[in-house]
C-alpha cells in the first residue's frame, strides 16, 4: 500500500486512543515532506508495518522489550536522584517487544538518512562495536559527571544559554480549553510543592508525537522557572501494523523500570499520561544542538552501547551475545541500506502525495476524540 493512504489508515486507528490535534497534525504532514531524516522520525508505523519483511534474515531474532522508534535524535539527558546528569534514550513512546536488531537497524538507518559525515561503514560498525562492548560489560549507565569527558562535551554544548530555553517555552500559547483532568492530576503530582500556582501552555514538539495532547505546566519556584509536561499516550504502532483488535499495554514505565538505567524520577507513566520535567538539561538533543566540531564515530559508538544497555533489562548478555556474535559479516550496513532505500521511497512518494484528512487542515480545535 501506498504511504498516504497508510498514514490515514494509521491516523485512524489512533484518534480510536487518543485526541488528535489537528492543526499539529497538519504540521507534522508538512514536516513529513521537507526531508527524508524528519519523514522517518514522523513515521514509525510505515516502519513497524515494513520492517521485517524488508530486512529478511536480519528481522530473525531473539526478541526484547525494544525502544522501536530509535533513531539518532532520540537521545538525550536528565538528572537523576542524585543530580548527576546522565545521557541516554529519552523516548519510549513506541515500546514493544521486537527483535532485538529492530532498534539496531532502525538506529543505523537515522544515521545513514542524517548523512552523518563519519560515513556508513565507519558509523554502522561504532554501533554494532558499542553494542557488543555493553554486552561483555553487562551494560551500564552513562553518567556525565566523572567520566566520558568527549560525551559530556557533546551533549552540554547546548546548555551555554538557558535563558534562551525558557524563553521559548515561555512564549508558548495558554491552552484554550481546560485540559484533561487526568493531565492535570498527573502534573500536580510531579511538581515540586502541592498548591503551586502554574499556568497550561501548548508546546509543540517531537515528530512521531505530533498531533498528540501535549500539556506544559510552568510555574516560579524559589527564584527560578520549573516546568512538567504531560504526553498523551497510546498503544505501540507495532499493535496497529499487526493489525491487533482490542486493548494493548502501554510499555514505557515497563521499559523504563527494567533497562540499565540511571532513572529521571521526574519521569512517570500515570494512566494514560507521560509525565517528565522539562528543562534544558532535561531534553532531548538534536543534531543541529551538537557542536559542529564531535567525534561522531565516539557518539554513535554510545548510542550502540546505550540500546544494548535497554535490551538487557529483558535478556541475559550471553544470550543476546550468541545470537550477536553468529550474524554474519555485513549485516547490519546492508539491512540499513535496505530500509534507507525503502524510506526514500515512500518519502518521495509522500512528497508528491496531497493527503488531505478530516480536520487535518481545518485549522479548528480537536478531532477525532476517543469514546
Amino acid at each position: 500500500m501506498h504511504i498516504a493512504p497508510t498514514t490515514a489508515q494509521y491516523e485512524a486507528w489512533l484518534g480510536q486512543h487518543l485526541r488528535i490535534i489537528g492543526p499539529d497534525l497538519e504540521f507534522k504532514h508538512q514536516q513529513m515532506r521537507s526531508a527524508v531524516f524528519p519523514f522517518l522520525r514522523a513515521t514509525y508505523y510505515r516502519w513497524a508495518e515494513t520492517w521485517a519483511g524488508i530486512c529478511g534474515a536480519a528481522a530473525a531474532a531473539p526478541e526484547v522489550l525494544a525502544v522501536g522508534d530509535l533513531h539518532v535524535e532520540n537521545f538525550g539527558t536528565w538528572r537523576d536522584i542524585e543530580g548527576r546528569l546522565i545521557w541516554g534514550i529519552n523516548d519510549f513512546d513506541e515500546a514493544w517487544p521486537l527483535p532485538y536488531t529492530n532498534d539496531l537497524i532502525r538506529l543505523a538507518t537515522s544515521a545513514l538518512l542524517a548523512e552523518m559525515p563519519c560515513g556508513a561503514n565507519t558509523g554502522v560498525n561504532a554501533i554494532l562495536k558499542g553494542y557488543s562492548d555493553a554486552l561483555e560489560a553487562g551494560g551500564r549507565p552513562y553518567a556525565l559527571a566523572e567520566h566520558h569527558a568527549a560525551l559530556r562535551s557533546m551533549a552540554t554544548a547546548r546548555l551555554h544559554e538557558p535563558e534562551r530555553y525558557w524563553e521559548k517555552l515561555q512564549a508558548c500559547p495558554e491552552v484554550k480549553e481546560e485540559p484533561p483532568a487526568g493531565a492535570l492530576k498527573a502534573i500536580e503530582k510531579m511538581m515540586p510543592e502541592r498548591d503551586l500556582r502554574w499556568r497550561v501552555v501548548h508546546r509543540v514538539a517531537g515528530l512521531g508525537s505530533l498531533g498528540r495532547e501535549r500539556f506544559v505546566a510552568l510555574a516560579e519556584w524559589r527564584g527560578g522557572s520549573v516546568a512538567r509536561e504531560a504526553k498523551a499516550l497510546a498503544p505501540s504502532a507495532c499493535v496497529w501494523a499487526k493489525r491487533r483488535k482490542g486493548s494493548a499495554p502501554i510499555h514505557y514505565q515497563e521499559i523504563l523500570d527494567r533497562s540499565v538505567r540511571c532513572p529521571d524520577p521526574f519521569v512517570r507513566l500515570r494512566k494514560r499520561w507521560i509525565v517528565r520535567r522539562l528543562a534544558p538539561d532535561c531534553s532531548r538533543i538534536e543534531l543541529a544542538a551538537l557542536p559542529k566540531e564531535r567525534d561522531e564515530v565516539r557518539l554513535l559508538h554510545a548510542m550502540g552501547f546505550e540500546t544494548a544497555n535497554v535490551h538487557l533489562g529483558t535478556l541475559k548478555a550471553r544470550t543476546l551475545a550468541a545470537d550477536f556474535r553468529k550474524r554474519p559479516a555485513g549485516w547490519l550496513l546492508e539491512a540499513a541500506h535496505r530500509m534507507e532505500r525503502a524510506t526514500v521511497a515512500d518519502f518521495k512518494d509522500y512528497a508528491r502525495a496531497k493527503l488531505t484528512l478530516d480536520g487535518g487542515s481545518s485549522g479548528g480545535g480537536w478531532v477525532n476524540r476517543s469514546q
